[in-house]
């Protein structure tokens, strides 16, 4: 079961629950994925609010790491999370909202990825 007290969050993937966070391990790893310069820069690139699905992918992928599994974003894209497109970009912002919270390097909450524009 997830602490949120430790920005843990739980999700469905693939049919099974599971426990993501994104530790300072994991956020190094975005910074280099980002090339962000620190983690203010990294937080203020996510409070822009547009991430691209490769970007959920890498985020999701850092925060299954950071709880312990061994998985590439290649194949966390290949997952069926629940509530589709919608629920990932969900997830995403329940991460990011765990790991930075009211008191972001930016200056405020993370915001809700953009979910993708049906035609």
């Amino acid at each position: 079961m997830a602490n949120p007290r430790r920005g843990e969050v739980e999700a469905v993937l693939d049919g099974r629950r599971r426990t993501l966070v994104l530790t300072l391990g994991a956020l190094a790893e975005l910074e280099a994925a980002f090339g962000a310069a620190d983690l203010m820069a990294l937080a203020e690139r996510f409070a822009a609010g547009r991430l691209a699905a490769r970007d959920a992918a890498a985020i999701l992928a850092a925060g299954l790491r950071g709880a312990g599994e061994e998985i590439a974003a290649e194949e966390v894209a290949a997952m069926r999370i629940e509530g589709g497109a919608v629920g990932a970009a969900r997830l995403v912002n329940a991460l990011l909202a765990a790991t930075f919270g009211a008191g972001d390097p930016a200056g405020s909450a993370p915001p809700r990825p953009t979910p993708p524009q049906q035609d």
